[in-house]
């Protein structure tokens, strides 16, 4: 991934968490990590394992495509799981 799409990455992962009024804590929770490690991954810090953006993109209902940084469209398309 290269610096412009990571840095994509991390302030999606933010805004999404803000804008659905959601602490670390709380998305933490969902994902089954500690809010510390969740921070990281908010940081950019640490990579996220693959399992924890699919459970994202479900949680927030958006493509992963878009969690990513690499697509602007941020609903699935019907018939998308």
């Amino acid at each position: 991934m290269n610096s412009m799409n990571g840095m994509a990455y991390v302030r999606i992962l933010r805004d999404l968490r803000e804008d659905a009024d959601k602490t670390q804590t709380q998305i933490a929770e969902v994902l089954g990590t500690s809010q510390t490690m969740y921070a990281r991954y908010e940081r950019g810090a640490n990579e996220m394992p693959i399992h924890h953006l699919i459970t994202l993109s479900k949680y927030y209902g958006v493509t992963t495509d878009y969690l990513l940084g690499l697509s602007k469209e941020k609903n699935r398309k019907p018939g998308q799981e």
